[in-house]
């Protein structure tokens, strides 16, 4: 279905990119050093759900959509920043609250979590055109099937961002867990979040396709 070499060259790629910071692993980061590391993971399956959306509409052309459409590509776009500046309004909010891990790792805030990641990533039309001129450059067309080869590689690249992101995650609450007992630390790291989620909205904001 996919010729070995082409996979190969893809998960490389796709491994480096996963490293390279970026607004998702930067904000897995912080769910990390602010919470626990279960919210980071959690985090990044919200986050890779969203590639789902986006590795589906790279096969079958919907991203072409944002591509061709400025008015399309706005509205997802400022959409999307809305929501990144509304979090990024409830870290600060919060920013006094004591640290209490029980709560973050309750069920309704997991799922809370998960759903903020999903659509952090879904509501970022960058994301969609990054695929639809990424994926096509590891597949075949003698192989056949080209949507399938797409969502495959788009599958790999899902697994390998689960593996990175948890463990940046991850890494995140090991160096923190002990600055973590300081309230005046908890408090820096929640404006440091909603700083950080601010500028990726305005940047979002002022992104062109």
């Amino acid at each position: 279905m996919i010729d070995t070499t082409s996979l190969y060259m893809f998960i490389i790629a796709s491994f480096l990119l996963c490293l390279a910071p970026g607004p998702d692993n930067i904000y897995v980061l912080t769910q990390g050093m602010t919470k626990s590391k279960k919210a980071a993971i959690v985090t990044t399956l919200g986050l890779c759900s969203g590639i789902i959306i986006h590795t589906s509409a790279a096969a079958f052309g919907i991203s072409v959509i944002f591509q061709t459409s400025e008015l399309a590509f706005n509205l997802v776009k400022y959409i999307g920043a809305a929501y990144l500046l509304y979090i990024a309004y409830q870290a600060f909010r919060h920013r006094d609250d004591k640290l209490d891990l029980t709560a973050q790792n309750s069920s309704n805030e997991l799922k809370k979590l998960y759903i903020k990641g999903f659509f952090m990533n879904v509501l970022n039309p960058k994301v969609s055109i990054f695929f639809l001129a990424f994926l096509p450059q590891f597949v075949n067309p003698e192989l056949g099937n080209i949507p399938m080869q797409m969502i495959i590689l788009g599958l790999v690249f899902m697994a390998l961002t689960v593996v990175v992101f948890s463990s940046i995650g991850i890494a995140g609450n090991m160096l923190s867990s002990k600055l973590m007992e300081n309230p005046s630390i908890s408090k820096i790291l929640n404006i440091l979040t909603s700083f950080v989620l601010g500028a990726l909205a305005v940047k979002l904001a002022l992104s062109s396709r």
